[in-house]
């Protein structure tokens, strides 16, 4: 892969976007109030109209757009695509290199809150998905996830790190695990925090009680909450022009997946009932993430990943050390057994008893334990 030097970014939002903003969200057009009282048939009107008021009169870009500067920020160009990444380096002399990859509907801003104590142990190389947030939208087809953990060992190498770690949680798990599949020799060590792994089918007559959960978390998702999945994956064209055109509807597209996601009180991890994604999310924070789609007009640029990654399902097997944290409401939580079919040196296995499918944003502290432990049992 070609690469050029990295070169310092600042995010500066002109203030006509943000203006433009303003009147999108003054002039919303909502549908009218669902016919349930729950999440069910989406995220509801009452909870959109206070988000979309909340947006337009009280939110501060500004405020947001001054935390990411306040991290080092830069792009760089790699195969021809700039690729924005924050670079957080330690300043403690045994730290090790961390490569940490987000997901959709996630950004960078998924790690704001474990940036500061994990720079303690570790140099953090953080980017932006190709396509999301900062970086740039790929313009012909071929960025899958492979691809991508093939640009990733090439910006750790442009960054001097010649052995380094890989974390990851949804595409960023993919991404990843891609790399483990690869293992080009620049990576030591990997951590998920959403372990890919099917079902072993010689187990399906002994099922743990965990398994058991797994599953029916699976068919709730399968039945009731892949439909953007599948939109994605086949036509990201079209539901792009509502997302780049429709603040809210970029808005509620993105927020409906924290509360379905996450570990925010529901009544039933399988159903996803109950709950509110506010429990555990502050309104900002959410924001914030929904501005790296919108400021940017990443709404089909994001969804292109599924159409391009979702035609090669094959998984080899990775031999490189692995690290799996799986938290109880990750959408689907394969047991340690199921997921050594294809990881052959699992060296660290968590399930705590908390948190869901956005770890590192819905508990912040846990997320930094287990990157820690996982990594404290691997060597560069």
């Amino acid at each position: 892969m070609t690469a050029n030097t990295p070169r310092p970014f600042t995010v500066n939002i002109a203030q006509q976007q943000l203006d433009d903003l303003q009147t999108r969200l003054s002039l919303t057009r909502f549908p009218e109030k669902e016919t349930v009282d729950d999440w069910d048939q989406g995220i509801p009107l009452a909870y959109v109209q206070e988000l979309t008021e909340y947006w337009r009169d009280q939110y501060n870009w500004r405020r947001c757009e001054q935390l990411i500067n306040g991290w080092p920020n830069y792009l760089a160009e790699i195969d021809g695509l700039d690729i924005h990444f924050l670079h957080i380096r330690s300043e403690n002399p045994n730290a090790r290199p961390i490569i940490m990859t987000h997901g959709w509907p996630g950004s960078v801003l998924e790690f704001a809150e474990v940036i500061e104590p994990l720079s303690r142990d570790f140099h953090l190389i953080i980017p932006s998905l190709p396509g999301y947030g900062f970086s740039a939208k790929p313009t012909k087809p071929g960025w899958d996830i492979h691809q991508i953990a093939r640009a990733w060992h090439t910006l750790m190498t442009l960054l001097g790190y010649d052995r380094w770690f890989a974390q990851g949680g949804d595409w960023g798990a993919a991404v990843t695990d891609a790399i483990g599949q690869q293992n080009l020799g620049g990576c030591a060590g990997l951590h998920v925090n959403m372990v890919i792994a099917r079902p072993d089918p010689k187990t399906m007559a002994d099922l743990t009680q965990r398994e058991q959960g797994a599953l029916a978390r699976m068919a709730w998702y399968q039945a009731k909450d892949n439909g953007y999945s599948t939109q994605h994956a086949t036509r990201p064209q079209t539901i792009g022009y509502g997302l780049a055109d429709s603040p809210t509807g970029q808005m509620a597209w993105i927020i409906e997946k924290f509360h379905g996601w996450a570990d925010c009180g529901h009544n039933d991890r399988a159903s996803a009932m109950g709950g509110h994604p506010e429990n555990i999310f502050s309104r900002d924070h959410l924001l914030d993430n929904v501005m790296l789609y919108w400021l940017n007009n990443c709404g089909a640029s994001s969804a292109r990943l599924y159409w391009h990654s979702f035609r090669d399902t094959e998984r080899a097997d990775i031999i490189l050390p692995v690290g799996g944290t799986v938290a109880p409401y990750e959408i689907f939580g394969p047991s340690r057994r199921w997921a050594e079919q294809r990881m052959k040196n699992i060296v660290y296995w968590s399930e705590p008893d908390k948190g869901g499918h956005f770890l590192a944003m819905e508990r912040p502290q846990l997320f930094v334990e287990e990157v820690r432990a996982a990594f404290a049992v691997m060597e560069l």
